[in-house]
């Protein structure tokens, strides 16, 4: 087993893992989506004159649908599948209207769920500068003889791991840094729970850390994968993923200064 992944699981099952963890993924729920005004003016007008197509395009303009249904997405990105598929906008509209107004109001204005909102926190906890390094754009991180870490959006970081470090995976990064000479690169993400979309997303971060790279390679994983359990994710870091770098974001601080 992995030194920093026993560690971590440690931490998970031993001392106040959550508590601390939320210092780093605070997810606290937002307030309510405000939709533009006019929008909104042009749902209402459709909707009390039952203009099945107008009503449509404008829901479509909001970020969030008010109905979960599978053919929304195409209407979303082919508007003109609109005009030759009028079944399937009369079976939407009807649904629509059943709900009224005060409903879809309700519905597009929700929250965005937590999970969606926890991407960026990672990155923000790493510009507080708590690892203790300092946090860098590319221009002054190229220039900068000493330990640090790269400050910039994960696209940034795939392009400089290519060029730099013959990293040739089509996908970014959550983490690059220097230290003690040695480029470290890897992502980050925070496992809610178990199935479907998590599953995906742990074996994406596993995937980073099998790619051939001039860097120590990390997967800065958090959540359920440390709950020791029969569970497919511990199960992977007891066996085929037992000798990489996976590791908690509380421990990576110490894991890069060891290097």
């Amino acid at each position: 087993m992995n030194y920093w992944t026993q560690l971590s699981i440690d931490y998970a099952n031993q001392l106040n893992y959550l508590d601390e963890l939320f210092k780093i993924y605070p997810c606290i729920p937002e307030g309510i989506r405000d939709l533009n005004t006019e929008t909104w003016h042009q749902i209402e007008t459709a909707f009390y004159k039952k203009n099945n197509k107008a009503l449509l395009i404008n829901l479509l303009k909001l970020d969030l649908f008010p109905i979960k249904d599978s053919y929304v997405a195409y209407l979303k990105r082919d508007l003109s599948a609109i005009e030759r598929n009028p079944n399937t906008v009369n079976r939407l509209c009807g649904r629509l209207y059943e709900m009224g107004l005060t409903e879809i109001y309700e519905k597009c204005s929700q929250p965005k769920e937590t999970n969606r909102q926890i991407g960026p926190l990672f990155r923000r906890w790493l510009q507080k500068g708590l690892i203790g390094v300092p946090v860098l754009p590319y221009a002054e991180f190229i220039n900068f003889n000493g330990n640090a870490i790269l400050d910039g959006n994960d696209h940034e970081m795939m392009l400089f791991a290519k060029k730099t470090l013959d990293y040739n995976r089509e996908k970014g990064l959550d983490f690059v840094g220097r230290f003690n000479d040695k480029y470290v690169i890897g992502e980050a993400k925070f496992l809610t729970d178990f199935g479907g979309h998590q599953n995906a997303q742990f074996n994406d971060a596993l995937s980073t850390i099998k790619e051939p790279a001039n860097a120590v390679k990390i997967a800065i994983l958090d959540g359920v994968l440390y709950i020791k359990s029969n569970n497919k994710m511990h199960r992977s870091l007891l066996n085929e993923y037992s000798k990489y770098n996976i590791m908690s974001s509380l421990v990576l601080r110490e894991f890069l200064y060891q290097l």
